[in-house]
């Protein structure tokens, strides 16, 4: 990405520096799709093309074995590529989820960290294929895959 950050880069840029910038960031992409807030996510890195989320482990995210639930971490892989997507896509083109594929790869017992990362020249018209991984304190991969987007042009305005 070259030139000015877009509106969403430049809020977590704006705010990161402020004690509790990454919350207040978190919050408030969170407030946008209210969906999210369920996992009271927050942001801990953005940059363009790359995004990570961080779950933390507490008993609203638990399933029946006491590990984070596979839709929870779903929720945080969803919401990282969702706001790396809107930090990086180009300013012509827009983008809208397809389809998400996921392996679970090992139990979620701590912690989770959601990682979604694309290079600058995947943002092309078509399908784009995100990959997402969602890794736990000890970087184990617990879930991996991606989510498919459909990315086009922008229409004119009017």
């Amino acid at each position: 990405m070259t030139g000015k950050p877009n509106k969403v880069m430049a809020l977590y840029q704006k705010l990161i520096p402020y004690p509790f910038g990454r919350i207040i960031f978190s919050k408030m992409v969170a407030r946008m799709a209210p969906y999210f807030g369920t996992i009271k996510p927050l942001i801990t890195e953005l940059k363009p093309n790359h995004c990570e989320c961080l779950i933390k482990k507490r008993h609203a995210v638990h399933n029946h074995i006491k590990t984070v639930h596979v839709i929870a971490i779903c929720n945080g892989l969803e919401m990282a590529m969702g706001v790396m997507a809107e930090a990086s896509i180009p300013p012509h083109l827009r983008w809208i989820p397809k389809g998400m594929s996921l392996d679970y790869t090992a139990k979620a017992g701590s912690d989770i960290r959601c990682v979604a990362e694309v290079r600058p020249e995947d943002w092309q018209e078509g399908d784009l294929l995100v990959p997402v991984t969602a890794y736990d304190k000890d970087n184990v991969v617990v879930v991996k895959g991606h989510i498919k987007l459909w990315i086009s042009q922008k229409p004119p305005k009017v």
